[in-house]
């Protein structure tokens, strides 16, 4: 073969079980600052040790445990020679609100079980998952754990870790733990691997962990002399003089190839093989290539190392020679080093093409040996690796152990970088976990086929509609960023956050940075929405937000927090009042949901009026004046359905409709009941029939009680009439002219402050008896059909079916008072808590809140919070507005389709969520001494130097929690 590959025929369904498993995302926490992959590429390429002194910020005793007699003699019981390690900036730190865990639970929980639920959340914030959407679907959590002494604990068993995560992403979740010690992680890895390929589970994460919350590793594991003296974890040199204890945590998520494809996640690399075995305990060592004298629950097993390799090999149908690299164990220790390059010389050394050594490297010369975490660590550095196209220089580059400077050509350790660029064939490396629980595994990472190398511009969106669905907005330029958090000082800290990289990636585009907020974050209580025209003025929205700021383009709010949500939302349609000179304009240039609806309602007015909607909204010369009923009705209503239109497309889908007066017909058409065609003939023929009227009323507002100002107008009889109650005190009279102007004198007198309407006829009075049969005659024919969306009658107050409202209702509704306040009570009783007012400029929202406040005094319903909001305004009808009136719905509560609002775009790669951490750290008086050198933690390598002849007795490996039963032997 020219690849060598083994590529044989597959049966039927074999294809599935060897299909490669996507990696689609990583995250990790390791020494020196590492808090994404990223920064252990960058810790890796600029060739840094992280390795520190024993930190001082756990209360441990870091004078006593001291042993300073460096010599290879017996060490002192209690004692350890080092005092150096790998150590988490943060391992003690903890949100526990954000995972919704008790204060008093929190100190409960071990470092490794909260360390794993943040670094798991964060590995799906970066695989764009967002776990509240994995609820109802099958997702594996495996991982890779060590029992520490941590002092007692009430949920101390590394099984439970799993069962944590499992909290993270719902009940129908399978869980394995496993307690292989250093291999713990690539063992998790392989099961998740089997259980993707199983069906057992579409999603898959995938790692391990390890905190040290006492120094008994280092105190264990110095009666062993295993403990590096010169505090350098080394790999296959010379001068190899054992172990360096760290810490880490790394997490990984998978899915099969075909279904990250399928749902736009981008492959980072690819799983190719993977295998697990053990060693032979029971019978003692049997490698050849341990030295005289080691003792057999020591001394590594190269058969099985040997053994587990070829597995792998073999799940991959891969020969040797098809990979290029492996991320080593690299115990440290001679005997361990010599016994690993020996291993990897006979599988992957021998026979290989010239000028194509197996190429050698450890991430643990950089950052120690995390334990359980040490093999994804392995998997991260050799992704990273692919995506950048160079293997990293191993550190401590001295004068190598001599088996492996005597492979040949076969190895070549990594003293310096070397390009890695893809060619003609998959690059490939393996990343090897041994240990001393005698469990072996070998993962082999391919670079990812060439239609994932780049992310996919494909999304989990919402869907739409229709097939190919209109842009919500096109305006160049104009993005919003929708940030969030469970508190108010996550969310500024997750803004600030949000600044810093943005500026830093100027080449991001501002729209993709908004599509992938919106898309790929969970939307948490605490909002904001920072709009703008380019990145300096989405920035400084930004700052505003992280420093509680008020700013022009951020909009902020708490959503409520109760189970109905922000409570039902309804779309309320005013009558006239809302109308300005150029509303629409402007969104019809930047809004193709808007314009084509607009558009459409035009041409649905055509054959009833005798001028042009365009040339009235624009005020165009010759064009009428808005100021006509016959003209300022059929505008609104076409502006008012397009706003609707607009709203709808960008996600929120009302639950109710209403409209006052006149809007009643919007609400109409909105709701179903009438098509277009109907709607824009019962508004331009009834608005031409009052016309009739001009000159002989008008309308003044009365900010008192209809009871209060049905009193009032005994005085005049007929003249006056109640023509809409708008709210507990908001009341409005028609009638004749002079006859309002008494009125108005009278309120002043007493105080209260009555506001004349620019109208200039009386509807909603009795002078619309006189246009009963003209309206009747000029709708005859108009059919009205059921509501697909509910509709709640103004006249009546009551909620209708549809075909109720037919030519009679038109005449009715226009004669008898508006009893919108009745109308709103009856959503209020029904759970609406949400009002949108689509409308040019909102004028009912005053009256909205009172009725709506006062009704759900008496409803309570659980009491979310209200949200009343417009759409646009007046000399302000752009998309800068629009994007005000979604992000002020959003940050309530109202779910927003930014990805349908933004418009299409790329994924980008986000901040992490920003986590409000305190300490839960034990402090030395509150957990136990060691008290010996018994090794009661977990460890790998052997003893410094030489064979060891009198090891202390080693407790029983903890039970294996994995589906496997692994030996529970040691290794070096």
């Amino acid at each position: 073969m020219s690849e060598s590959e083994n590529t044989g025929p597959t049966g039927p369904g074999e294809a599935a079980a060897d299909e490669p498993l996507a990696i689609v995302a990583m995250s990790c926490r390791y020494p020196g600052g590492i808090c994404s992959p990223e920064d252990l590429w960058q810790v890796v390429t600029d060739e840094r040790d992280v390795i520190s002194d024993f930190p001082d910020d756990r209360g441990w005793d870091l004078d006593s445990p001291n042993d300073n007699d460096n010599d290879a003699g017996p060490a002192v019981p209690g004692k350890t020679y080092v005092n150096r390690g790998g150590f988490l900036e943060h391992a003690a730190g903890f949100d526990a609100a954000f995972f919704d865990i008790s204060p008093h639970e929190a100190p409960a929980m071990s470092p490794q079980q909260r360390l794993l639920l943040e670094v798991s959340r964060e590995v799906l914030e970066r695989a764009a998952l967002d776990p509240t959407t994995l609820r109802s679907g099958r997702t594996g959590v495996f991982v890779g754990a060590d029992p520490h002494e941590d002092g007692p604990r009430f949920r101390d068993a590394p099984g439970l870790a799993g069962r944590l995560l499992a909290l993270l992403t719902g009940g129908d979740t399978t869980c394995v733990t496993a307690d292989t010690s250093a291999s713990g992680s690539l063992v998790a890895l392989h099961h998740a691997a089997q259980a993707l390929r199983r069906g057992a589970c579409s999603l898959a994460l995938a790692g391990g962990v390890s905190a040290m919350a006492t120094p008994a590793d280092s105190v264990a594991f110095s009666g062993l002399r295993a403990p590096a003296p010169g505090s350098r974890r080394t790999a296959f040199l010379a001068v190899a003089d054992g172990t360096m204890w760290s810490e880490g945590v790394g997490m990984i998520a998978l899915e099969r190839l075909s279904d990250a494809r399928r749902n736009g996640h981008p492959a980072l690399a690819v799983i190719r093989g993977s295998a697990i075995n053990s060693d032979d305990f029971g019978g003692g060592s049997t490698t050849p290539h341990a030295a005289p004298g080691s003792a057999p629950n020591t001394a590594p097993d190269g058969d099985a190392q040997v053994a587990v390799i070829r597995q792998a090999l073999a799940d991959a149908r891969l020969t040797p020679d098809a990979v290029d690299a492996v991320e080593t164990h690299g115990p440290g220790t001679r005997l361990g080093d010599l016994t690993e390059a020996r291993s990897l010389t006979a599988v992957y050394g021998r026979n290989r093409p010239p000028g194509r050594p197996l190429l050698v490297g450890s991430v643990q010369t950089n950052i120690g040996h995390t334990l359980a975490a040490a093999g994804v660590a392995g998997v991260i550095k050799t992704v990273m690796a692919l995506r950048h196209g160079v293997l990293p220089r191993s550190l401590h580059d001295e004068e190598p152990n001599l088996p492996v400077d005597g492979a040949g050509d076969g190895l070549r350790l990594l003293t310096a970088p070397l390009p890695w660029p893809a060619g003609e064939r998959p690059r490939r490396a393996g990343v090897s976990g041994f240990g001393p629980s005698g469990t072996h595994a070998h993962v082999l990472v391919e670079e990812a086929p060439a239609a994932d190398a780049t992310p996919a511009p494909a999304w989990n969106a919402q869907p739409e509609p229709d097939p190919e669905p209109l842009p919500v907005l096109s305006a160049p330029g104009m993005s919003a960023w929708p940030v969030s958090g469970r508190s108010a000082a996550a969310l500024a800290a997750q803004a600030g956050r949000l600044r810093e990289f943005a500026l830093a990636r100027p080449e991001l585009d501002a729209t993709d940075v908004g599509r992938s907020l919106a898309t790929t974050r969970t939307s948490f209580a605490h909002r904001a929405v920072v709009t703008g025209a380019d990145r300096e003025e989405l920035a400084a929205g930004l700052a505003a937000v992280a420093t509680g700021q008020p700013a022009a383009g951020v909009v902020t709010g708490v959503t409520a927090a109760t189970t109905d949500g922000p409570g039902r939302v309804t779309f309320v349609f005013p009558g006239q009042g809302s109308q300005w000179l150029g509303m629409g304009r402007e969104l019809r240039e930047t809004s193709p949901v808007f314009a084509a609806r607009l558009a459409r309602c035009a041409e649905a007015l055509g054959p009833y009026v005798d001028w042009s909607l365009d040339d009235v909204l624009a005020g165009a010369e010759g064009a009428p004046a808005l100021e006509r009923a016959d003209v300022v009705q059929p505008a609104l209503w076409a502006v008012m359905v397009s706003l609707a239109a607009v709203w709808q497309a960008a996600g929120v889908t009302p639950d109710a409709v209403i409209g006052h007066s006149q809007g009643e017909i919007a609400a109409a058409c909105v709701a179903g009941v009438l098509s277009l065609d109907h709607g824009a003939r019962v508004v331009a023929l009834r608005a031409r029939a009052v016309r009739a009227l001009t000159g002989r009323g008008g309308m003044l507002s009365v900010p008192e009680p209809a009871a209060r100002v049905r009193e009032r107008l005994a005085a005049w009889d007929d003249r006056l009439s109640v023509a809409a109650v708008n709210g507990p005190a908001a009341t409005v009279v028609s009638g004749d002219p002079d006859a309002l102007e008494d009125l108005a004198a009278v309120c002043e007198t007493d105080g209260v402050r009555a506001r004349l309407i620019p109208v200039d006829h009386a509807s909603h009075s009795p002078q619309v008896a006189d246009l009963r049969d003209e309206i009747l005659r000029t709708l005859e024919g108009i059919r009205p059909g059921e509501a697909r969306i509910p509709i709640v009658s103004a006249m009546t107050g009551q909620m209708l079916a549809g075909p109720e409202m037919d030519p009679a209702y038109w005449y009715a509704s226009l004669r008898a008072p508006v009893e919108f306040d009745r109308a709103l009570r009856t959503l209020v009783a029904g759970g609406h808590r949400t009002f949108i007012e689509t409308s040019p400029h909102p004028v009912l929202v005053s009256a909205i809140g009172d009725t709506v406040r006062d009704g759900v005094a008496a409803h309570p319903r659980g009491t979310p919070a209200v949200l009343i909001t417009g759409t646009l305004r007046r000399d302000d009808g752009g998309p800068a507005r629009l994007l005000a009136s979604f992000a002020d719905a959003y940050v309530q509560g109202v779910t927003v389709n930014w990805a349908a609002v933004l418009g299409p775009g790329r994924r980008v790669d986000l901040p992490t969520y920003a986590f409000q951490r305190r300490r839960y750290g034990l402090t030395a008086g509150d957990r136990p001494t060691t008290s010996s050198g018994t090794a009661t933690g977990t460890a790998t390598g052997t003893a410094p130097g030489q064979p060891l002849d009198a090891p202390p007795e080693l407790p029983a490996s903890p039970a294996d929690t994995s589906t496997h039963g692994h030996s529970p032997s040691a290794t070096g």
